[in-house]
């Protein structure tokens, strides 16, 4: 079987036009020798032809391989030919015996040669039987591996021999053993396309006897009651249940929005990324007690998955949601390994809790992601966004300086730069609170500043998802608005590496490319729906994109710098860095200020002390290396 496994895969890996002359010299070869059978079987004798009798034999593969050739024998690939294909060798074969039978009267008739009548029926029953033959048996010795030499966990099984069904196993024969299940009596034991049909109560003896892990659905017309009748008998077994739409539906783009994978940077963007730094992923991670806060959300759950990997001895998630909390500890679980995990519910502002959660866990890195960030909804709630915000980074900042955590690392955002709504002001102030007040022997406090990712909550993608799936409008604020955008992965392995190459003070700044217009991201996320655009140059179009205006606080552009000229590369080359700064004269009185109006529930006030300290960049950001 090793010498047929090897003259199998040599044969599968030679160049397409070299297989089809082989298979036209086969052929040759074959409708010579069945010529010769057909003969001998109407003589009853071996026959031994003459000079003029062995001309006409040579061309009957002569007329018979352009038939062929015209009739696309070449054209298919054996290893996918279908059973239908039976009826094009027969229309080949029958027009190919005409021909030559044609050739026969002429030589008749100049008295060339003679023949027996019977020798073309011979010559048509036995090269079909050759020629449709040869074809199916090479297919299954292409097929042998996925039938008989297959992994046992390779084994699939399709609900539904119908059309679906068919189309669904020929996409899967490839990688896999694959079998029907089939409610209709009259199929039981019968094939569909080479495949044998079972019946549904046999699914117990297939997974004892044949390895059966997996049943896919392929019942698109089947009632709503009978589809749940059969998934929770086949939970009964310890098989994995999926389903599918019809192929033909998905073609036809009718269930494609439903079925969109998480939609990647590099799709839409071209966005090019750089693989993690081993050396700045080791030395931040391994070994390590970790906490991250906001370890439900879109970037803090990320985070957690990339401290899981990287072997951290204990990790902590300090989540103010619950369900968030459960989620996240119920997903890593299955990963963690040796990796402790220790869930804490419970909000930064709690000081009481955080400093409880440092002394007693003994907190070596804190990558601090917990953060309200969804810029109208901060904005209608001014004074919960500046407590959570602000006040919670400094509560965390003090206690990890307290309880002589070495790394700290702040998730911020480009909208700290310039900010002209309430989160990107809040964002700001945590930057510069975690400058200010993070120092210490060793420490090495910084934050990290970033644009939108892709599929985070409360990003613009999930939305416009959601609306291209209930059919339209899509609705943006302003068509002229950009937004840097990278993946939640890359943004998460930039954070730890940029935490590991922190100094103190730094500021650093991911390299985000060029902005997006965010009406760009719109149209190609309904064309990759395979829907078209609505508008007046396509009214007939699927999906229409809605102006509605810009939002309280929402700016046309964002920015990642106050100043490029002082952000300088890095080793990783997708993070820039923006130096320690001199100082942040009046950071202690605005504080005590904003404290103040927060504890007398003034938001004039809040707002007027939020922003009148974040709107002097140049005194906050002046270099280190300044006199």
């Amino acid at each position: 079987m090793d010498t047929l496994g090897r003259f199998r895969d040599r044969l599968s890996s030679l160049p397409r036009h070299l297989k089809q002359l082989l298979l036209i010299c086969f052929d040759v070869l074959a409708l010579l020798g069945v010529l010769w059978l057909s003969f001998s079987t109407r003589l009853g004798t071996s026959f031994a032809p003459d000079g003029p009798q062995f001309a006409l034999m040579l061309l009957a593969p002569a007329l018979a391989v352009p038939v062929f050739i015209r009739m696309g024998l070449y054209r298919a690939v054996i290893r996918y030919l279908p059973e239908r294909a039976l009826l094009t060798i027969i229309q080949a074969m029958t027009l190919a015996t005409l021909l030559w039978v044609a050739a026969l009267f002429l030589a008749e008739a100049t008295r060339l040669a003679t023949f027996p009548r019977t020798v073309p029926f011979f010559y048509f029953i036995f090269g079909t039987v050759v020629v449709a033959g040869s074809r199916f048996v090479a297919k299954s010795l292409l097929w042998l591996p996925e039938r008989g030499l297959a992994p046992r966990d390779s084994l699939v099984a399709i609900y539904g021999a119908g059309a679906a069904g068919a189309q669904l196993a020929e996409a899967l024969r490839e990688s896999h053993r694959v079998i029907f299940f089939d409610d209709e009596r009259g199929l039981w034991g019968r094939d569909v396309g080479g495949i044998r049909v079972h019946p549904p109560d046999s699914v117990g003896q297939l997974i004892e006897g044949r390895g059966l892990k997996e049943v896919i659905l392929s019942m698109p017309s089947a009632a709503p009651a009978r589809r749940g009748e059969i998934i929770a008998e086949l939970s009964r077994h310890s098989v994995k249940i999926r389903t599918l739409p019809a192929i033909s539906d998905l073609v036809s783009g009718k269930y494609l929005v439903s079925q969109l994978r998480e939609i990647d940077i590099d799709d839409l963007l071209g966005r090019s990324t750089v693989p993690a730094n081993p050396d700045l992923m080791g030395a931040i991670l391994p070994g390590r007690v970790i906490l991250v806060t906001g370890a439900g959300g879109s970037i803090g759950s990320e985070l957690t998955r990339q401290i899981v990997r990287g072997a951290a001895r204990k990790l902590v998630l300090f989540e103010a949601n619950e369900f968030a909390l459960y989620e996240i500890e119920r997903r890593l679980k299955p990963l963690a390994g040796d990796v402790e995990l220790v869930p804490v519910l419970g909000s930064v502002v709690d000081a009481a809790l955080v400093r409880r959660t440092l002394a007693t866990h003994g907190v070596d890195v804190i990558f601090h992601a917990a953060a309200h960030k969804h810029v109208p909804l901060v904005e209608a709630n001014a004074l919960e966004g500046i407590r959570n915000n602000v006040i919670g980074a400094k509560v965390l900042v003090d206690a990890a300086v307290a309880a002589g955590v070495q790394r700290f690392v702040l998730i911020s955002s480009d909208k700290a730069v310039r900010p002209t709504n309430v989160m990107g002001a809040t964002k700001r102030w945590a930057e510069l609170i975690v400058r200010h007040y993070g120092k210490g022997p060793g420490m090495r406090y910084c934050s990290v500043r970033f644009g939108n990712v892709l599929g985070s909550n409360g990003s613009v993608v999930p939305l416009f998802r959601e609306q291209i799936a209930s059919g339209g409008p899509v609705t943006l604020t302003d068509a002229r608005m950009t937004r840097y955008f990278m993946s939640i992965h890359e943004a998460a392995e930039l954070i730890v590496q940029a935490g590991a190459l922190a100094e103190g003070g730094d500021i650093f700044l991911l390299e985000m490319g060029e902005p997006v217009a965010i009406r760009d991201l719109a149209e190609n996320m309904v064309r990759l729906a395979g829907l078209s655009v609505k508008g007046p140059a396509n009214p007939t179009g699927d999906i229409a994109i809605v102006e509605t205006g810009a939002r309280p606080g929402e700016k046309l552009f964002e920015e990642l710098f106050y100043d490029p000229a002082n952000a300088v590369p890095t080793s990783q080359p997708k993070i820039l860095r923006k130096p320690a700064a001199r100082g942040t004269d009046g950071l202690d009185e605005a504080l005590a200020a904003l404290c103040a109006a927060l504890a007398a529930d003034n938001e004039v006030e809040a707002r007027r002390v939020l922003f009148e300290l974040v709107e002097a960049p140049a005194r906050l950001e002046v270099s280190s290396q300044e006199p």
